[in-house]
């Protein structure tokens, strides 16, 4: 269309700080069309970052410099912020209920998408693969939880403890994966990884927690420096956890926890809360959906419509058993397992990144670890479940705090 071809050739001109100035529109106008039209704000933004991304409009390029950054901060920011806003006495006294949880909403997703893509016939190294890829989370529906002022109820703690273990376990699984395919199986190179992994966790928990706390209150009178220190922390935890092939979002996570209780009620910590929820965050989301290609996902799902569908329902089936079964298991009512079940449903963050490390990883016959088919049947389920979670926590989270303010959930 003559239209189409003048518009790209309009933009194709347009500086580095014109889009940005676009996006920053965007933050603005969606978040409010989305509400009038009651979808979730992350839905709305993920949705016009398809329309604006390569693959439609073609105003965002794929690989915008300015935008991918304050992507990958607001990826950070996200579980950052779920660790820094948990009640750290119910954390402590629900660990176990989080470990558990954890593993179990890894492990089922997990062995369903493998034993899926085993029957459809893919070798066993890539369907593990493809088993781990779904088998982690992203919460996008924490923003929800938080604006309705339901972080620290037990299901919302047990939840954002379970998706630090289920990246760290769904990782783990991938890290083993991929040296395997492209060089063969290396048992020092597993145990190393295991160490790090085993080593970072406290490290980051006590060590870093402690000398944190100990800086932010040698500057707490100093707002400036407080801020920027925070900052700080944030970035180091998730170089540290990327340097042990973790992502960055699992040592975030640990550093919010690890300076809780030093930041709480302080005013920078609400400045940095208003600087992510009002910036990097919306951008995390529009970016998200730069890599949403409507056309090849249309093709994918039908030449592969089994494949695809077989993800998502392998998704859907094993979270929402383990969220059932944890949440009866721990007196949870109804509205908070659906609630916890639509939480461990998107898969964005950790999704993507592995997807793609795994897609330009080949074995010594030169065939890539996650073909071209698998790669286009994992982003259909990105896509679907990034919407499909926040529209489901948006129904359900309002519910669970209906039924907590009625009776409290879960007992010790």
């Amino acid at each position: 269309m003559w239209f189409l071809e003048y518009l790209h050739k309009l933009v194709a001109v347009l500086p580095t700080l014109a889009r940005f100035a676009l996006c920053m529109v965007l933050i603005v106008v969606i978040p409010r069309l989305s509400r009038r039209a009651h979808l979730p704000e992350a839905v709305g933004l993920l949705l016009s970052g398809m329309l604006f991304g390569p693959h439609v409009l073609d105003i965002f390029p794929h690989e915008h410099p300015v935008l991918k950054f304050f992507a990958e901060v607001g990826a950070l920011f996200l579980m950052f912020f779920a660790g820094l806003e948990l009640d750290l006495t119910l954390f402590r006294q629900k660990i176990f209920r989080a470990l558990g949880f954890g593993v179990i909403t890894t492990a089922l997703p997990l062995l369903l998408a493998t034993l899926l893509a085993l029957a459809l016939g893919h070798e066993l190294l890539p369907a593990i693969v493809v088993g781990s890829l779904v088998a982690s989370h992203t919460m996008l529906g924490s923003t929800i939880v938080a604006r309705l002022g339901a972080r620290n109820l037990e299901p919302m703690v047990v939840t954002f403890g379970a998706t630090m273990v289920s990246d760290t376990l769904s990782l783990l699984v991938f890290a083993i994966c991929v040296p395997l395919y492209a060089s063969g199986f290396s048992i020092a190179g597993t145990a190393i990884q295991v160490i790090e992994i085993v080593v970072f966790i406290p490290f980051v928990l006590l060590g870093l927690g402690r000398a944190g706390a100990w800086l932010l209150r040698r500057v707490e009178n100093d707002e400036e420096t407080y801020f920027t220190l925070m900052f700080g922390i944030l970035a180091v935890t998730a170089l540290l956890a990327e340097w042990i092939k973790l992502p960055g979002i699992v040592g975030t996570f640990l550093a919010g926890l690890a300076v809780n209780a030093s930041v709480k009620d302080k005013p920078a910590k609400g400045k940095l809360e208003f600087l992510g929820n009002s910036l990097f965050i919306p951008i995390f989301f529009i970016v998200t959906g730069f890599l949403i290609d409507p056309m090849a996902l249309a093709n994918s799902i039908r030449e592969d419509f089994l494949l695809a569908m077989g993800l998502i329902g392998a998704l859907l089936v094993g979270k929402w058993i383990a969220a059932e079964a944890c949440g009866r298991a721990f007196g949870y009512p109804p509205a908070a397992r659906r609630t916890v079940w639509s939480l461990t449903l998107p898969q964005v963050a950790a999704t993507l990144t592995a997807t793609l490390v795994a897609h330009k990883t080949f074995a010594t016959t030169g065939q890539a670890l996650v073909d071209s088919r698998l790669l286009n049947a994992v982003v259909i389920v990105v896509l679907v479940t990034a919407i499909l979670g926040p529209i489901l926590t948006q129904h359900y989270a309002p519910r669970m705090l209906a039924e907590a303010a009625q009776k409290p959930a879960g007992g010790s």
